[in-house]
């Protein structure tokens, strides 16, 4: 199954990040880890599409291969081209085994849908309820200026800390406020 043709159009250092590890018989490939860092408009997304590639044509499990981004439209992008690489290199027009990696490609994610994710699915090991909410920084900001009204501290001489003050605090000691809280708001 393993062929080089997805490796053509990479460039040296791309072609050498794509391709790390070393190849085992019948066992796939064993590498690490491997942190991509480049400026933009270096291909970073190709080069770790075609890594992606690499690695499911010499026989990893896509299940085992985690990819993280910063948007979701960056990790649809690199899961669809990753897809277009390894059916290119199969010379699969549809369907395939090829489509039969990008369903097992469950792994690919921005940073914050992983980890929410992973935080689900370990949750009652954390001892948290896995129907936890995740609130956005505008929404955080504004359950503590309610709290800080509510609790009377904003009308003191000496003034409980602004929302900005209190959400800066709140991400040093990532604070997690579980479902069903009583809180009210102002």
């Amino acid at each position: 199954m393993a062929t080089a043709s997805h490796l053509e159009k990479l460039n040296g250092p791309q072609r050498k990040a794509v391709s790390y590890g070393e190849a085992q018989p019948q066992k796939g490939l064993k590498s690490g880890p491997l942190l991509i860092v480049a400026g933009a408009g270096t291909g970073k997304t190709d080069t770790l599409a075609h890594r992606v590639a690499h690695l499911t044509i010499h026989g990893v499990d896509p299940g085992r291969i985690l990819m993280l981004t910063f948007t979701r439209r960056a990790a649809a992008e690199m899961r669809r081209r990753a897809h277009d690489i390894i059916r290119k290199a199969l010379n699969e027009s549809i369907g395939g085994l090829a489509q039969t990696l990008l369903q097992r490609l469950t792994w690919t994610g921005t940073f914050h849908s992983i980890g929410n994710r992973l935080l689900r699915h370990y949750a009652r090991h954390l001892k948290l309820d896995p129907q936890f909410s995740v609130i956005d920084r505008a929404d955080a900001a504004d359950l503590l200026d309610g709290l800080r009204q509510e609790l009377g501290l904003a009308a003191k001489e000496q003034r409980f800390p602004r929302k900005e003050t209190c959400l800066q605090v709140q991400a040093l000691l990532h604070l997690i406020i579980p479902r069903g809280a009583k809180i009210a708001l102002a």
